[in-house]
């Protein structure tokens, strides 16, 4: 069994970091793209350029990893971040279960 990710695109956030303990944990959104369909077909534009739909994916990095990428990358950098998806549950303050999904980065690579 496997839990695998792989990524390529660019930071769309400035990647912010903070402190649990003595664990370092950097945050950011990466933001990829992916052809439109329309009925199965991807849909082109006047130009004749297949058109595009963003998608946004939250990222998480620890320690190291993470102090190398808000040390020497910022919003619009092109990355490629592989890692491992991370499901979380919990119960919010007005007793409404919420539901999140990210990745878990563990290798960004400077594209």
């Amino acid at each position: 069994m496997k839990n695998l990710v792989i990524l390529i695109g660019r930071i769309a956030s400035q990647p912010e970091t903070r402190h649990a303990g003595e664990t370092e944990i950097t945050g950011f959104t990466l933001v990829t793209d992916r052809p439109k369909l329309v009925d199965g077909k991807t849909v082109k534009n006047e130009a004749g350029y297949t058109e595009t739909l963003a998608e946004f994916h939250r990222i998480t990095a620890f320690n190291g990893l993470g102090a190398s990428v808000a040390k020497h990358k910022k919003k619009g950098d092109l990355v490629e971040v592989q890692g491992r998806l991370h499901y979380s549950k919990w119960t919010d303050k007005e007793g409404i279960e919420r539901y999140a999904v990210e990745i878990v980065a563990e290798e960004v690579l400077f594209l």
